[in-house]
């Protein structure tokens, strides 16, 4: 299920890993390639509650593989031609088939960690994983031969969906089947999450989006260091990830959260305005600060909506992800309007604003 999900969210790093190629092929502005991170991802924030309720009522494990060949595909088909409304509608298909593939893929990861924190980690930081691997599959093929190459990006979708239909069809989902959730819903707790999940997703998808074009303008280098910058994003998340399970078994999943979240404020803060190679750095810092709570968003979700899983799950491990992408036309414009480093600095507000609603919510029972 760990390598499934890297498969998948492989493609939600290709967006930003695809950016500054549309910038330099086709002429892209920043509120142009931030549309394209927008129809990856507002599709996705706006279907994904809905995944979400209907695999709370029935299971839909069929639909995993489904939904992982539709996000390749989505992204296979964004360079071919020239059509911006074509790369956008692409871009949406993708957001789609992501949408589709985390509510159910998380209730199967759950039961398969037995509720563990350490291997709900595991299988959150597929995700990560695939992230990181986004642009080490992007940047050598598109620099190659350029967006006319995008059809190659649909290869490990394919080999996702085969080895998760393994999965599927293991004794596996059964107990998926079989499962029933008791205690009641606390969705005032959930909603609160919901907004620290959401400064994250703005966040972190702000700086995917263009955390490679800035890393070319602090450091220099130009597409190459910005394909590194990403690496170093997301490889960074993931480690932070795997840290998150481990922490909040010492020391409880909330006080993980909070002291993580405040961590991140001041990283982010030295990302944006320190300069030289500290960049780097400040850069790694911020993601795993950023990261380690990710796979408790995912555990603290689904006691919270202990009847609902798979909506707390689709929330927590998809839209959670994905709702970012609508700020970034925002951060697109700020930048066009002024700098790239300004509108950048905007997202310290909301990693400040997650770490201080970690203080409203508590551990469930």
């Amino acid at each position: 299920m760990a390598t499934g999900h890297a498969c998948v969210d492989v493609y939600q790093g290709c967006v930003p890993a695809l950016v500054p190629f549309l910038v330099a092929e086709r002429g892209l502005g920043y509120v142009a390639v931030s549309g394209i991170t927008l129809a990856a991802t507002l599709l996705s924030s706006v279907v994904q509650p809905l995944f979400g309720v209907l695999t709370d009522r029935r299971p839909l494990t069929w639909l995993i593989p489904i939904a992982m060949t539709t996000a390749g595909l989505g992204i296979a088909l964004i360079g071919v031609g020239d059509g911006y409304v074509l790369s956008w509608l692409a871009a949406a298909l993708s957001g789609l088939g992501v949408a589709a593939y985390h509510p159910e893929a998380a209730r199967m990861a759950r039961v398969v960690s037995g509720g563990s924190h350490v291997g709900m980690s595991w299988f959150s930081v597929g995700g990560n994983v695939g992230f990181a691997l986004a642009p080490v599959l992007v940047t050598p093929i598109i620099a190659a031969g350029g967006l006319a190459l995008t059809p190659v990006l649909v290869v490990p979708a394919i080999f996702g969906a085969a080895i998760t239909s393994w999965a599927v069809r293991s004794r596996v989902t059964g107990a998926v089947t079989r499962t029933r959730p008791e205690g009641p819903d606390d969705w005032s707790s959930f909603l609160r999450l919901s907004v620290i999940m959401i400064c994250r997703s703005i966040v972190f998808v702000g700086l995917g989006t263009f955390i490679a074009l800035y890393a070319g303008q602090r450091v220099g280098g130009g597409t190459t260091t910005g394909g590194v910058a990403l690496f170093v994003l997301f490889a960074s998340g993931a480690l932070g990830t795997l840290l998150g399970g481990r922490l909040a078994t010492r020391y409880g999943r909330v006080r993980t959260l909070r002291v993580s979240y405040a961590i991140a404020v001041p990283a982010l803060a030295g990302l944006v305005f320190v300069p030289g190679p500290a960049f780097f750095g400040f850069l790694a810092l911020t993601a795993i600060a950023m990261s380690i709570p990710f796979s408790l968003h995912v555990t603290l979700g689904q006691d919270f909506l202990p009847g609902r899983v798979g909506t707390a799950g689709g929330m927590t491990l998809g839209l959670a992800v994905s709702i970012g992408g609508i700020a970034t036309p925002v951060l697109g414009t700020i930048a066009e309007l002024t700098s790239l480093r300004l509108a950048l600095s905007t997202l310290i507000a909301f990693a400040l604003c997650g770490s201080l609603v970690g203080y409203a919510i508590t551990e469930p029972a």
